[in-house]
């Protein structure tokens, strides 16, 4: 009976291990912690450690370009309030980088770049600053098995650029904001009651979807919120020929237009993109639903089509995920 009882206590205290932090760092501006700097904290750790790695973060401004690279995985960015915990930048495309002497791009004037697998991210808020003259990321997210929740992404243009074909990435309970394409990209991404506001006249997404993608970006119980005077919004706009976007059960203001959807007219390398995108919405509810007007191009699905929308099966690819359990 003690053997059993030893091994039981055993087997428990390896479980236990395998689920609490290898390690926990806090970064605060008051140098109450170990850091002031978060990129300082991320640059501290082993490279493809042995097991989760917890960054605490207290309260403050943090003006940073933060980088995870792909040698950092399994690390956890968690915020101590994600009204006052802050993570800013100022880049955006066209801006003259001192250290090379040459012009970011859309895809480096992020704030925060995830490159590494497995990181996690709540009770943040990730500004860029930079808006109304071009294109500016806030979060830029490259890793596969992405999860952030209970937090803020601020912007304008590009707030959000999910990017590449083989990342994973789940957000929930996020508020996202921007003007123009400010959720786009190629990755297979899923938004879970979230507030996602526009602050202009213009379009919410711009998948790229690759073809050989089932999924594009799912949104489930979300809400399109406007600030005031906005009223011209589409749901989305093509970037590439075989984006995919669906909206499930989401609560739609005044602001999204009737018809829903842009096909991105004038794109002569990709022409005609309609024909090979997939549109579509279930249970759209509020004074933006408006199934009956929507671009014929769209898809108004069915109980039976739904049916596929799990969390489990579009995150399935080679490997199993359901980052909502």
């Amino acid at each position: 009976m003690k053997k059993i009882t030893f091994i039981f206590v055993f087997l428990f205290s390896i479980l236990a291990m395998s689920q609490n932090p290898y390690i926990t760092i806090t970064v605060a501006q008051d140098e109450s912690g170990q850091f002031t700097s978060i990129q300082k904290a991320i640059n501290s750790l082993r490279d493809l450690g042995p097991g989760e790695a917890l960054i605490k973060i207290k309260s403050g401004i943090y003006k940073e370009k933060i980088v995870i690279p792909s040698s950092k995985h399994q690390i956890t960015l968690e915020g101590e309030n994600k009204e006052t915990t802050i993570i800013t930048n100022d880049d955006y495309s066209g801006k003259l980088n001192p250290a090379t002497n040459e012009k970011l791009t859309t895809f480096d004037s992020y704030t925060v770049l995830i490159v590494g697998d497995d990181i996690k991210i709540s009770n943040l808020t990730i500004q860029n600053t930079w808006c109304n003259k071009g294109q500016a990321v806030s979060l830029h997210v490259e890793g596969d098995r992405f999860v952030m929740r209970d937090s803020k992404l601020l912007g304008c243009q590009d707030t959000l650029y999910t990017a590449k074909d083989n990342s994973r990435q789940y957000y929930e309970n996020c508020y996202i904001e921007g003007t123009t394409d400010f959720i786009f990209g190629q990755a297979t991404a899923v938004f879970k009651n979230c507030e996602i506001r526009s602050l202009s006249d213009s379009y919410i997404t711009a998948s790229a979807t690759s073809k050989e993608n089932e999924f594009g970006f799912v949104f489930f119980d979300c809400h399109l919120t406007a600030k005031e005077g906005v009223s011209k919004v589409f749901l989305g706009r093509p970037w590439r020929p075989f984006a995919k976007t669906v909206f499930l059960n989401t609560t739609m203001g005044n602001h999204i237009l009737p018809e829903g959807w842009n096909p991105w007219k004038g794109d002569k390398m990709f022409p005609e993109k309609e024909k090979t995108t997939l549109y579509a919405e279930f249970g759209s509810k509020g004074e933006g639903a408006n199934p009956d007007k929507r671009v014929e191009w769209s898809h108004q699905l069915s109980k039976k089509e739904i049916k596929k929308y799990t969390i489990e099966n579009i995150f399935k690819k080679t490997t199993s995920w359901n980052p909502s359990k």
